[in-house]
Parts: C-alpha cells; sequence; structure tokens
C-alpha cells in the first residue's frame, strides 16, 4: 500500500485540503476547532506538527493559506493547564513552552509562501502565528492583539521579534505595552497586514494570491521566501552579495527562458522548477 498523500492523511481539530494551481499544489489549512475559537488545543498542535513535516518533503508544493472555522482565526494557547498547575516549577515551565512555540513556528522551515487568511479574532498565539506567516490578508471585522501582559504574562511565541519586524518598533511597543486590541481594517494602515476586505471573501482573496504564486517559478520563488524571511538581509552589502548569487542560479534555469519566451509570446509561461 502506497503512504498516504499529505492532504489525505488523518487531523484532529484542522482540515486539511489540496487544491490544484498551474500543475502545482496549494494547501488550505483550517483550524477546526470553532466551539473553542480554534485555540491551539494539544490535539491541534500535535496535527500541526505532523502536517508541517509532510508538508515539507511535499515536492509540487507551491503556497499554503491557513485560516479558521467560524467567526475566529485563532484564539491562541490554551492556558487553562496553568491554573491547574499552579506549583510547576519555571525551568519545566520554560521547557513546555519553548516546545510550544517551535511546534506552532515550525510554518517558518516551509520554503513556500505562507498566507494567513484571518477570517476573524487572532489573539495572542494565535496572531503570532500570522505574524510567522509570509502575508497577512485579514477580515475588516477581526480582532487583533497580543494583550500578554494584561493576563499577567510576558510575551511569547516570538512576538517581542515578529512584531517589531512586521510592523515596526513603534507598533509593537503600543499593540505589546498596552495590549490594546485593533480590527482587521485599522491593521493595514499599522502595516500589520497586507489587505482588509470582508469577511466572506479573506480566503478567497487568500488562496487566488496563493495561485498567483503558483503560477510563477518555483525557483525563484523560493530563493525569494529565503531572502524576505527573518528580517531579510543584515545589510545593503549582504542583499547584493546574496542577489548577485540567486540572480545567477535563476540565469542559469531552464524556467528563465520559459518566462521570457512567454513573455515575448504574449502568453502565460510554464515552469517546471528546473
Amino acid at each position: 500500500m502506497s503512504e498516504q498523500s499529505w492532504w489525505e492523511r488523518p487531523y484532529e481539530d484542522l482540515r486539511v485540503e489540496c487544491r490544484e494551481a498551474s500543475g502545482r499544489h496549494v494547501a488550505v489549512v483550517t483550524f477546526d476547532l470553532p466551539q473553542r475559537r480554534n485555540s491551539m488545543s494539544e490535539a491541534m498542535t500535535a496535527s500541526w506538527v505532523r502536517l508541517v513535516a509532510a508538508l515539507r518533503e511535499a515536492p509540487d508544493l507551491a503556497a499554503v493559506v491557513v485560516t479558521g472555522e467560524g467567526s475566529a482565526f485563532n484564539a491562541g494557547g490554551d492556558l487553562s493547564w496553568i491554573v491547574s498547575e499552579p506549583d510547576a516549577q519555571v525551568a519545566d515551565l520554560r521547557r513546555r513552552m519553548l516546545a510550544f512555540y517551535r511546534s506552532w513556528l515550525s510554518i517558518k522551515t516551509l520554503e513556500v509562501p505562507v498566507i494567513a487568511a484571518v477570517n476573524g479574532h487572532a489573539i495572542g498565539a494565535g496572531f503570532a502565528l500570522a505574524l510567522a506567516c509570509d502575508i497577512r490578508y485579514v477580515a475588516e471585522t477581526a480582532r487583533l492583539g497580543v494583550p500578554f501582559t494584561s493576563l499577567g504574562l510576558h510575551p511569547g511565541m516570538a512576538t517581542t521579534w515578529s512584531l517589531p519586524n512586521v510592523a515596526g518598533a513603534a507598533v509593537a511597543r503600543d499593540l505589546l505595552l498596552t495590549g490594546r486590541i485593533v480590527t482587521g481594517a485599522e491593521a493595514v494602515g499599522l502595516g500589520l497586514a497586507s489587505l482588509a476586505v470582508p469577511a466572506d471573501e479573506v480566503l478567497d482573496r487568500a488562496v487566488e494570491a496563493a495561485e498567483r504564486v503558483a503560477a510563477a517559478a518555483p525557483i525563484a520563488t523560493r530563493l525569494t521566501v529565503t531572502a524576505l524571511r527573518d528580517g531579510g538581509h543584515a545589510s545593503y552589502e549582504d542583499a547584493l552579495q546574496w542577489e548577485g548569487l540567486a540572480q545567477a542560479v535563476t540565469l542559469a534555469t531552464e524556467d528563465l527562458h520559459e518566462g521570457i519566451a512567454a513573455a515575448a509570446a504574449k502568453r502565460a509561461p510554464t515552469f517546471h522548477g528546473r
């Protein structure tokens, strides 16, 4: 019996769909625990880790779209266990939190663009996950925030790095220190998202973006993802050195010649990732 494809495997508290686009695959991942506002249950976390590991090995994967079922995108971590373990030691808590962070932020190990279709509220770790994605499209009415300190918590899930990286230091200090919640409509102006649309349009717009990615040259796209991730290059010179090498790599591909020929013929290119 052949091994199941990533979209055929069983997942708990997650739904996974494979869509075809330009001969490649787009993964549409839906948090599926609406009765708990899609908060990160243990089962969902385990499913997420298995899925990301499978997607890393998927040869035809072009992009990933992440969204939520119902009215929420993701309400973040389930903190009920903290109340039930009041005598837990700092060292044990640290190990547990690092494992949790790394499980969810493993999405950053994928070499293809990840698009967050934030259909509704994204709070705490749920918003941190959206910040870990490459692109964010949000519902105008979504509520977004990292109110960790209002719960007595230091921020987690790398938000003290990702928020300044995405939206700048001033916005990061505002949201992390005041804990204020912003709407999806406001998020675009703050640089937290690229696009705000009605909630029932968010997923469609994100999938359309993924389809545009799928139609582009795979090698060039993956190298561009690498260039832009984690704050981009450390300096102007680093950017020049990277681009001199990466552009040379793409100049040596068959896809480059197909792209030039397609542009000259005024037709859509057909890329093969070589």
